[in-house]
């Protein structure tokens, strides 16, 4: 049972753990910094009394114990949207489990000029974190990223097309050991979403691709072309401005109108590169008194929250965004030489890539002939 403090008290110092434990300071020291050179026998000691006295060690004491600051700068962007939300919080979630303190900064990801990004970066050093992590959803925050003058280890979460590749940057750069890069296998996950659609028949499919200068959007739709044409699926592509349903529903709109006024026939699916996408899209077809999956089919991306909710509920493709979190601050741990790299099924252009799941739900049906 812990002793506890009365409140008011004095707190516990490390050199009544260590007297406690019959152990030196430095020994408590390395207990708390999870160092290996400490027998099982002598950690179970020092966090026993660790426990019996309440003790809670100070960042700062740490710091200076260990000659790191145990905080990692985080700089993000695409906030606005699910999965880099959804990073995020798997990574803060698995920093806290290891002890470490995660300073977050986020910017706008589609206005980031280097000199931007350098000085969010210099911001970080004032407050001497250990390394960083960088979400970088468009090529714009990509380039700054690789580019940052920063010595502490970085970890860049991407995709793995876009303007610049990882594999090129990594060719380059004078301190690769230093530099790791990790993202989900949209690539795969789009491969996944055709071979499922030409096996229940599709012949004709409309992608809806996401906006330009995104390299998740670049990822998925060429992706989606090298599928369409391995599967022969015969495929119309229109691309968004934005990721948002209310330009996915005007879309939609347009092109119904289009193929009635011209007596098209409509494609037999609608893949969108992302859920809000395909909830402007059914919106549409709803409208117009078109039938998911009776009449046209329907796959999303990322399984927002509510979509297994929709009339049908959607079919879409579930990254592993936890899987994500931990492994890229295993990449974190092991550039700072405290544990072993991550292991990733698949790595692509030089990015460790983390699997997804395809949701199967009522919108995706077997194609009709129109």
């Amino acid at each position: 049972m812990a002793r506890g403090r009365s409140q008011g008290s004095k707190r516990p110092s490390m050199f009544e753990v260590a007297r406690l434990a019959g152990v030196s300071h430095q020994t408590v020291s390395r207990v708390i910094n999870h160092s290996p050179d400490v027998s099982d026998a002598t950690r179970a000691k020092v966090q026993a009394a660790i426990e019996e006295l309440d003790y809670r060690p100070s960042n700062s004491a740490r710091a200076l114990a260990s000659s790191r600051s145990r905080t990692i700068g985080l700089v993000a962007g695409g906030v606005n949207y699910f999965g880099p939300v959804s990073s995020i919080t798997s990574i803060e979630s698995i920093a806290r489990d290891h002890g470490l303190f995660m300073s977050v900064m986020m910017v706008d990801e589609s206005n980031c000029a280097q000199a931007d990004f350098e000085q969010l970066c210099e911001n970080f050093l004032q407050q001497n974190v250990d390394a960083f992590i960088f979400l970088t959803p468009t090529d714009a925050m990509f380039e700054a990223a690789c580019k940052a003058q920063v010595s502490q280890p970085r970890v860049i979460v991407t995709s793995t097309h876009g303007a610049l590749r990882a594999d090129e940057v990594l060719g380059r750069s004078p301190d690769s050991s230093r530099l790791a890069f990790t993202g989900i296998d949209q690539w795969g996950a789009v491969q996944e979403v055709a071979r499922l659609l030409a096996l229940r028949g599709h012949r004709t499919a409309l992608y809806m691709a996401g906006p330009s200068g995104w390299r998740d959007a670049t990822t998925r739709l060429d992706s989606w072309r090298q599928a369409a044409k391995k599967y022969r699926i015969r495929t119309a592509v229109v691309r968004s401005q934005t990721w948002q349903a209310r330009e996915s529903y005007a879309l939609m709109n347009h092109l119904i109108d289009e193929r009635g006024m011209t007596g098209r026939a409509l494609p037999s699916a609608v893949v969108t590169a992302n859920d809000n996408q395909a909830v402007g899209a059914a919106r549409a077809l709803h409208e117009h008194g078109l039938r998911i999956p009776q009449d046209i089919s329907i796959v999303g991306f990322d399984d927002i929250p509510t979509v297994d909710n929709m009339y049908p509920p959607l079919t879409t493709v579930r990254p592993r965004f936890a899987d994500l979190g931990a492994a890229t601050m295993r990449q974190v741990l092991a550039l700072m030489n405290q544990g072993e790299q991550a292991h990733f099924p698949t790595t692509h252009h030089g990015v460790g890539l983390i699997g997804t799941d395809v949701v199967l739900r009522s919108s995706l049906g077997h194609a009709v002939r129109h």
